[in-house]
């Protein structure tokens, strides 16, 4: 999910830099055999299906669909419009672009997809999961195009609660191509379409019922690498609230097509198992000391959703925090639903179902829901991948994850070459003491998040104060490692 700037990290490169960063970002991608490329029977196949293509029957352009999205986006997955009911409560309609209608399955496009599993995003180009005749072009839901897509309907009461859902094959077409930053400045103006301002109203709905039901907001701030007039940036980022609103949106047809697939018996869900109590309690031991007041009655889903990156102690526990999603991972079934298949951060079942341009998964939830909605049978070629999936999607986003430490720390090393001896601010996030510990018994390294630059740093040898400001000391760079290295001044 795109996300907002917290802090820049001050002068952009020097060009030279930009030159290390557009020679580091290529390495990267040749490190993890990424290519923008398709192989030419691909690319065939494609240009095919486009001829091809068969228009659904049920024509609902009459639709007054908008996507919403970072600006200058092209492959757009979803898009939305928002009705009030007589009732009190909203009609929210989503249309998904229909990425099976170019697919066939068994088919050149078909095994690329399963190669290639997710859209990897790099800060200087991006690594499609489709060509971009498909995911920029005949599949996506650009405005003022017709489409084919995968077209929902949930409606939800005056509370943010789901009371009915339905999904059809459909012709849509998008009359708006909106972006965050601009509907966030309509609506700060009180301006704006009127969508927007029911996305508030119902985004915010199903926040506040999020966390009602033991869900929990992780409001970890994140390091991202972005274009800058003179280069790049290392900022810190977290999520906007129109990000968030719209992200529940999201989350709400997701929870529907778990429902669908749970019920019909055969699908393919996100799972989060509880965390382990080893894990709760070594979360109340952080917050005791870093000074987080946790009642014995309150539960680590409101105390987590509660907490604040603009605070360090909250900061430091916000980092600790992250345990509490260890074990994510995909469910498939097919026959027997599984006996736990919630997603314990969300309170619900959920599936990915809204992003097939950029995400593999997402086009077989589609055609399980429209499958068992519609009183028929799953199709064979979808049933025959549900036990393949979680592979795939595992792997794609441990590679994912890969790609995206290695441009940060790539940008740390190049941004912070010349600044060898200066010193810096920083916040304590945690000691690392779930690895190792020295003679003494105390954490031989801990981990360090700068104010300015973004830079988030190791510390090795020294007994840190988890949530204190400290000072540190920039003493090696190595940019062709992408390794920065950090001494703590008081230490000295």
């Amino acid at each position: 999910m795109p996300r907002t700037a917290l802090s820049l990290s001050g002068p952009a490169p020097l060009p030279a830099g930009r030159a290390a960063l557009a020679a580091g970002f290529a390495a990267i991608r040749d490190e993890h055999e990424l290519t923008t490329e398709f192989p030419p029977a691909v690319l065939d196949e494609v240009r095919t299906a486009i001829r091809g293509l068969r228009l659904p029957e049920l024509d609902r352009t009459d639709l007054p669909l908008v996507t919403l999205d970072p600006p200058g986006s092209q492959d757009l997955d979803q898009a939305m419009a928002i009705e009030r009911r007589s009732d009190g409560g909203y009609r929210v309609w989503y249309a998904i672009a229909d990425v099976a209608a170019f697919v066939r399955p068994g088919g050149e496009l078909d095994r690329e997809a399963r190669r290639r599993v997710l859209t990897c995003y790099l800060p200087d180009v991006r690594v499609p999961l489709h060509p971009a005749e498909l995911s920029e072009g005949a599949a996506s839901l650009l405005p003022g195009q017709d489409r084919p897509a995968v077209l929902w309907c949930v409606d939800v009461d005056e509370r943010g609660v789901p009371v009915a859902s339905d999904v059809k094959r459909a012709l849509v077409r998008s009359r708006a191509q909106l972006d965050y930053p601009t509907m966030e400045l309509a609506l700060a103006e009180g301006r704006g379409p009127e969508v927007i301002g029911l996305l508030r109203e119902v985004g915010g709905l199903l926040e506040a019922r999020q966390t009602a039901r033991g869900g929990m907001i992780l409001n970890v701030p994140t390091q991202q690498v972005s274009p800058s007039p003179d280069g790049w940036r290392l900022e810190y980022a977290v999520e906007r609230s129109i990000e968030r609103w719209n992200a529940q949106i999201s989350l709400l047809i997701g929870a529907a097509a778990a429902e669908i697939m749970l019920r019909g018996g055969t699908g393919i869900v996100r799972t989060l198992p509880e965390p382990s109590p080893v894990t709760i309690r070594r979360l109340r031991k952080a917050a005791k000391g870093l000074g987080v007041a946790w009642p014995d009655r309150r539960s680590y889903q409101r105390l987590v959703s509660s907490l604040t990156p603009d605070d360090p102690h909250q900061a430091a526990l916000l980092w600790e925090s992250m345990a509490l999603m260890r074990g994510a991972g995909y469910t498939p079934f097919d026959g027997a639903c599984p006996a736990k298949p919630k997603h314990s951060a969300l309170g619900i079942e959920y599936a990915h179902a809204t992003a097939p341009l950029r995400r593999l998964v997402d086009r077989f939830t589609s055609e399980c829901c429209l499958a068992i909605v519609a009183g028929d049978e799953v199709p064979d070629w979808v049933r025959e991948a549900l036990p393949e999936l979680p592979g795939h999607m595992e792997r794609g986003e441990r590679l994912s994850r890969t790609v995206d430490r290695a441009c940060v720390d790539l940008a740390e090393s190049v941004l912070l070459a010349d600044r060898i001896g200066e010193d810096f601010t920083g916040v304590v996030l945690d000691l690392n003491d779930r690895i190792d510990w020295d003679q003494n018994g105390k954490p031989d390294a801990g981990t360090v998040m700068l104010r300015d630059p973004a830079v988030i740093a190791r510390l090795d040898g020294h007994d840190l104060p988890q949530g204190a400001e400290v000072r540190v000391r920039l003493t090696k760079v190595d940019v062709t490692e992408r390794k920065v290295y950090f001494d703590w001044i008081d230490a000295e």
